[in-house]
């Protein structure tokens, strides 16, 4: 039984396939990519394509969801029918998205909001939002949902790879990763989130293919034994790679409870650069 009282609402940097929106009926607010001369909203009106084409002319900046349009979506979501909403907002370590977020449901007197901080980025969060859907489609209570929400957090990860560190660095996003003197030397750090929802590097290795066969040992380790699991394959203007991988990985795919694959969202684009690939894991109970 779905519950319709229920609504789980996305930002975009939750990477979250358009088909897996239109499945669970998400609502996705919008970060904001700021050019010189205009500004666009992530995914509705630049493409994460476009983003990497114009980094030859212009390296955008990138800003948080406008607080006009985070009530404009609130209140559709109220017009929709709903009271309680569970919204699935990247690290409050990598961006204010989650505190503005948080204030704004604290305001909003009208609608019950439950504002979870996944600690996470691209699809490791937006695994949780969708954990979430799976256990509002079983038929669960709101507060049920939550809690079980919250406790699934440090159950869903993203580790990638970049082909530089140079956008990370330029975007003051860099967090603790380390190895960046080392690119002179080819090292490839892979990066994932850690417990405070920060860039870390858990591993370096030397060199592009040393990089991708790392990040699928990581993910083959994370799944270990467990049946019960979500997967994802990420890109940034790297498909055919990531396309390899996806074929190394079919084992893994075919058993998994959720697939998902795609280009990481523009916003996300700017701070990693061209050339990331990376892979999502969230296990689930068994």
């Amino acid at each position: 039984m779905k519950n319709n009282k229920v609504a789980i609402l996305v930002d975009s940097c939750n990477d979250i396939s358009e088909e897996l929106t239109q499945k669970y009926g998400f609502y996705t607010m919008p970060l904001v990519i700021n050019y010189k001369d205009r500004s666009y909203k992530d995914r509705v009106d630049i493409t994460p394509q476009e983003v990497y084409d114009s980094f030859k002319v212009e390296i955008p900046k990138t800003s948080l969801p406008l607080r006009s349009d985070i009530d404009a979506l609130l209140d559709q979501i109220k017009a929709d029918g709903y009271d309680n909403i569970i919204a699935s907002i990247i690290s409050s370590g990598l961006s204010g998205t989650y505190q503005s977020m948080y204030l704004i449901a604290d305001d909003r007197d009208d609608l019950n909001i439950e504002v979870i901080n996944t600690l996470n980025i691209g699809i490791g969060s937006g695994f949780v939002g969708i954990y979430a859907a799976e256990l509002l489609e079983q038929g669960l209570d709101f507060d049920t949902v939550v809690d079980k929400t919250r406790e699934a957090v440090s159950n869903s990860s993203v580790i990638f790879g970049l082909e530089t560190l140079e956008y990370l660095m330029k975007g003051g996003r860099i967090g603790k990763v380390s190895g960046i003197l080392g690119s002179a030397l080819k090292i490839k750090p892979i990066i994932s989130c850690n417990t405070d929802g920060i860039y870390d590097t858990i591993a370096k290795v030397r060199g592009r293919k040393q990089s991708i066969n790392k990040m699928m040992e990581i993910a083959r380790a994370k799944v270990g034994n467990h049946k019960n699991y979500y997967i994802a394959l990420c890109h940034g203007d790297a498909l055919d790679e990531m396309l390899q991988m996806k074929e190394e990985l079919k084992d893994l795919i075919s058993n998994a409870k959720i697939y998902s694959e795609g280009q990481i969202s523009p916003v996300l684009g700017v701070h990693t650069g061209p050339g990331l690939l990376g892979i999502g894991v969230m296990i689930l109970e068994d």
